[in-house]
């Protein structure tokens, strides 16, 4: 049992690990390179927050959105606003579409132009955030292009994140899965060894998964241990890819409008869940914050 004075950063790499532990896309290898922590650093970021955060999210496919990324998004819009933050979903259509009329969303549009960065000023200067969190959101290659992971260019259906995260203020996390999101340009040095067109944008503090939505779990994982209280009793990913079925998402890999995260059927995100919570059970919720 871990109690006061407990060992916050290995239990934070015990999650990192879990996070890459099928290694889908190279995640695991590129893992060792980040600074140790990263997740616990992430969490005591969102566990602070009592003010505007924004999260990036919505990868293009075909004429629609997949399920990565938007099912991460709503569960970290959920665990902010238990938190007594106000989450803003920052995203273009379709998908903005689809969730604006539940959700607190910031539209972006399709421009590829040079007003990027006075566009991301002016809504920075409007939204004033405490925190930006990108999440499977598509990152800028050294062209200033968009690409899939099949190569192709999506340039044209791509709404641009990348100028929020590098012209904010406040701290910024990025969270991928292959290395063409943005955050990525954190390890864009190691990235040559994927077969990916790699994203160039960075971030305050890259988190790297099997599937960038567990990722929203793992950090769920890490807050329950810094407010002494289990923020993954009422995960429901299942509900959540349910409910953006039926707006219309579809699996990233298969490109079919599938209760699926990148393939892998939602049981697979309810296993991690399962097992960050065993980890849970290890740590005395009780004891002192950090």
């Amino acid at each position: 049992m871990i109690t006061a004075g407990q060992d916050y950063l290995a239990l934070s790499q015990k999650i990192e690990s879990l996070l890459v532990r099928q290694n889908l896309r190279g995640m695991a290898k590129l893992q060792p390179l980040l600074r140790p922590g990263y997740i616990l650093r992430a969490a005591r970021l969102i566990n602070q927050c009592r003010g505007t955060v924004l999260i990036g999210t919505g990868f293009p496919v075909l004429d629609t959105f997949e399920t990565d990324g938007p099912v991460g998004a709503i569960a970290l819009y959920q665990l902010l606003q238990q938190l007594g933050a106000s989450p803003i979903i920052v995203c273009g259509d379709p998908l903005f579409s689809q969730l604006s009329a539940d959700y607190r969303c910031y539209q972006l549009k399709v421009n590829q132009s040079q007003e990027l960065p006075a566009i991301a000023n002016q809504a920075l200067a409007e939204l004033a955030p405490q925190l930006i969190i990108s999440i499977e959101r598509p990152g800028f290659n050294n062209q200033k292009r968009y690409s899939n992971m099949r190569g192709e260019d999506i340039s044209a259906r791509c709404a641009s994140f990348d100028d929020f995260l590098n012209l904010a203020t406040c701290p910024t996390i990025g969270i991928g899965d292959g290395g063409n999101e943005i955050g990525m340009g954190n390890l864009k040095q190691a990235l040559a060894q994927l077969d990916i067109i790699p994203a160039v944008t960075e971030c305050d503090e890259l988190i790297v998964a099997d599937v960038s939505n567990w990722a929203a779990w793992g950090l769920a994982a890490m807050v329950s241990v810094l407010r002494n209280q289990d923020m993954l009793q009422d995960a429901d990913p299942l509900a959540i890819l349910q409910y953006l079925s039926a707006k219309g998402s579809v699996d990233g890999v298969t490109r079919l409008n599938t209760i699926t995260e990148d393939s892998l059927p939602h049981t697979e995100g309810l296993t991690l869940i399962n097992d960050l919570r065993a980890l849970l059970s290890t740590v005395n919720l009780a004891a002192d914050r950090a």
